[in-house]
């Protein structure tokens, strides 16, 4: 069965809905797929029921926004949406997510960038979109500050840069004690995008390993043939479960849903619970 585990909606920093992808998953031969959008499950339920209309397994899921000295991206699946850690995270990020805005807005504006809270979130297609920093990225790019919303977020608000804002950022630990403890599946997502040392690396998913970590996302479109055999071999040295996905967020963008091809194991299937 093909699968991908890895797809972001406008209820995140994607630009296509839930049904959309459901749709993009049956022309693909998806049979199995994981709406994962970052640090909340608002359009779980909608996918969940456009992908049984058209005969396609579903898992809940969500890409919670981790950080240490780097962006660590912690994918959730299965994760109890009703249990009391996942709402007191829910309520953690969404709060930090305003917090963090007024922090970037404030520190841009100081260099001349004047953006208001309004202009940001004119960018969300949803409502139920907790305020992405992505969404500020579009803001300046509408407004003229910078080419593409790409470009200004890797200028002013990556890790490191000047408008950069760590406040309300959930660390690693944090991700996979809420994943864990709801009843969730936990998987590190891209680890070929840690910009750490080889030896940092392993450090980390060492490190991770002992916090929960179940998976990690060998098959991904941003990896090399090379890349997705190294970090399936470090699976086997961790005993973890290799999960894939596109990172699919745009429907006409260069990740298409369902690539590259990915089959999951018995073992994983087993442990989502998928029959």
């Amino acid at each position: 069965m093909k699968a991908d585990m890895h797809i972001h909606s406008y209820y995140s920093d994607g630009m296509i809905s839930p049904a959309d992808i459901a749709e993009m998953c049956k022309r693909n031969g998806v049979g199995l797929a994981a709406l994962t959008d970052h640090d909340n499950m608002n359009g779980s339920a909608q996918f969940e029921r456009e992908c049984a209309l058209r005969g396609i397994k579903s898992v809940r899921g969500l890409e919670i926004s981790a950080y240490t000295s780097v962006k660590v991206h912690i994918l959730g699946y299965n994760v109890n949406p009703d249990c009391e850690t996942y709402k007191k995270f829910e309520k953690f990020v969404c709060d930090g997510a305003l917090s963090r805005t007024a922090d970037i807005l404030s520190k841009l504006k100081k260099r001349g960038i004047n953006l208001t809270f309004s202009d940001v979130v004119r960018e969300r297609k949803c409502e139920k979109s907790p305020v992405h920093t992505m969404y500020i990225a579009r803001a300046a790019a509408r407004k003229g500050y910078a080419s593409s919303p790409s470009a200004f977020y890797a200028e002013m608000l990556a890790l490191s840069r000047p408008a950069y804002s760590d406040v309300g950022r959930p660390s690693p630990e944090y991700a996979l004690e809420v994943i864990e403890g709801c009843d969730g599946f936990s998987s590190l997502a891209h680890p070929g995008r840690l910009e750490l040392s080889p030896s940092e690396r392993l450090e980390l998913i060492k490190q991770l390993c002992s916090h929960g970590l179940r998976g990690i996302e060998a098959v991904y479109s941003g990896h090399t043939e090379k890349e997705t055999a190294y970090f399936t071999e470090i699976a086997a040295k961790f005993s973890l479960l290799v999960t894939g996905g596109s990172d699919t967020h745009y429907a006409e963008g260069s990740r298409s849903v369902g690539t590259p091809a990915f089959t999951p194991s018995e073992e994983l299937l087993s442990a989502l619970g998928i029959n």
